[in-house]
């Protein structure tokens, strides 16, 4: 059972080879803490332990977990600012705060998936509701408390339909597209169940 902080950092580090396209390593480290800090507050050892779906309860992918979700993301923002850089000329994209946002997009969600606390929310949703905190929100909180990057916070909790009351910033107006458009596109493909 990993459950050391070093164990679930050297998981964290497993699942995400995009973290070699990060250039600041302090910004690499504390995306890998976050992760293991989210966690280590649940039952989960892994990220591929968590079920590849948007929300508890949704359908989930036919084939992947929250990994390839959150790979996907990062890689579907990547492309989309590569492709409209080669057209458009540069956007002003910080490609660092890109890939740290995609990956910590949905940093939240051990939290709000939790057998633990779905069996605890589900009993008395009047007591503290369901879920009590959505993984946008939890996922702010822990990148804010690992020093991740204002940034990077916003993205964690402005990516889904919080983000619907904020101005996004630009690199999460790009998380944003490519969180929606990777459940879109297998929902429409079919790669949902």
């Amino acid at each position: 059972m990993a459950r050391t902080m070093d164990e679930l950092r050297a998981s964290v580090r497993r699942s995400f080879p995009e973290l070699s396209q990060i250039r600041d390593p302090e910004l690499r480290e504390k995306v890998v803490e976050a992760w293991a800090l989210a966690l280590s507050q649940t039952e989960y050892e892994s990220i591929e332990q968590i079920p590849g779906s948007a929300v508890p309860g949704a359908p989930a992918m036919t084939g992947g977990t929250q990994t390839e979700h959150l790979r996907g993301v990062a890689q579907i923002a990547l492309a989309m600012v590569d492709t409209l850089e080669s057209l458009c000329g540069p956007l002003g994209v910080d490609r660092d705060v890109l890939i740290a946002g995609a990956l910590c997009h949905d940093v939240g969600k051990p939290y709000e998936y939790s057998p633990r606390n779905r069996a605890r929310w589900e009993a008395d949703p009047k007591k503290a509701g369901l879920p009590a905190i959505r993984h946008p929100v939890y996922g702010a909180h822990i990148a804010l408390t690992v020093g991740l990057p204002e940034a990077v916070a916003h993205a964690a909790g402005g990516h889904s339909a919080e983000g619907e009351r904020i101005e996004r910033s630009l690199e999460n107006t790009i998380i944003h597209m490519a969180d929606v458009a990777f459940w879109g596109i297998l929902r429409k493909a079919g790669a949902i169940a």
